[in-house]
Order: structure tokens, then sequence, then C-alpha cells
């Protein structure tokens, strides 16, 4: 293997793992000797200098891990904050809502509920680590039902679910029967 391609692996490597790898492993997956090792991360480290990048090789005790520049904290924390404090849509609002007070419920009782289609919504809030999977409903097609995390319990200010503030009350559907009947049934004696 040429040096290109040796410096090619241990960056393909050290960036898919995401976190600290020893060096007897990198050098067993890339096929570098220990001992050179630490020659090639200089030279990864002095390729990531040169064109300013915002990433480098750090060493942790017997590992290297890829980490990004000291010097981007303050935008990589905006963006991450962004990302994490964007609010959520009037459906997510809607699907998080018929979650949290019927839980756990189908992605079918959602749309059900809301009468559209909820599968995108119900990712994002899954991605967002609003709700999860709690397993799956004992029907045909045996199809994944969802609840609410502690995420959501600590985006919301909550302890558990019993927290949640009661539902406004809504007139019964046999209070309005009763009402109409009423109506007719006096139209009728006059």
């Amino acid at each position: 293997m040429e040096i290109k391609e040796k410096l090619g692996a241990i960056e393909a490597i050290l960036f898919a793992s995401g976190e600290p790898i020893e060096i007897y492993r990198l050098s067993e997956a890339s096929g570098v000797d220990a001992g050179t090792l630490p020659a090639m991360i200089r030279l990864l480290n002095e390729r990531y200098d040169d064109y300013g990048s915002g990433i480098c090789i750090k060493k942790l005790d017997s590992s290297y891990q890829m980490c990004t520049r000291d010097a981007f904290a303050p935008q990589i924390r905006t963006a991450l904050e962004t990302k994490r404090s964007a609010p959520l849509s009037n459906a997510a609002m809607e699907a998080l809502t018929i979650i949290a007070y019927n839980q756990p419920v189908s992605k079918g009782f959602v749309e059900n509920v809301r009468g559209i289609d909820s599968s995108s919504v119900i990712n994002n809030l899954v991605e967002k680590g609003l709700v999860e999977e709690a397993g799956r409903l004992d029907v045909p097609g045996k199809p994944i039902v969802y609840r609410t995390t502690a995420v959501f319990l600590r985006s919301f200010g909550l302890t558990s679910v019993a927290d949640l503030p009661p539902l406004p009350d809504q007139p019964s559907l046999t209070e309005d029967v009763a009402e109409d009947d009423g109506d007719i049934s006096e139209e009728t004696d006059t």
C-alpha cells in the first residue's frame, strides 16, 4: 500500500469511528505499523493545517481521535444549538400532543386523529428524541407504537406524563344530541 492510500485508510477509519481508537487497533485496521502511526498522523495534521481545515487528529493517551478544531467551537455550538432549539411545526405539535396524551399509539392512530399522513412528522419527532418506539401492536401487520421520552419531559419541564395539563373540556356527542332532541320536540309541540 502506498503512503497516500495508508493516509486515506487512517483518515477514513478515524472519521468513521467518531470515537477514540486505540493505536494497536488503528494499526491493525489500517495496515500501518504502530511505530509509524505518529508520523502518519503528523502528515495528516499538516495537510489539514495547509488547507485551513476545521478538523484535526488528536492523541488521547494511547488512542487517536478525529476532532474539530477548538477555533471553530463557537460556530459548532451555534449550529448545534440552532438545530436543537428549532421550534416544532404545528403538525409536529399536533402529533406530539396526540402521542403524549394517548401513548403508546401507532402512527395509524395519529393519522386517524389528524386526518393526514403523519409519517414524516413522527420520524422527525423520533430524530429529535421526543418520541421513541415502544414495541408493536399484536394485530395484523404488527404496527410500531410510539411513546414520549425523557427528552420530551425535559423539553416541556415535566417530571412525568401525569404532569401534562388536562385537556380542555369538550362537549360530548351525547350532550349535543340531547340538546338537538330538545329543540326538535319543542318544534313539534307547537
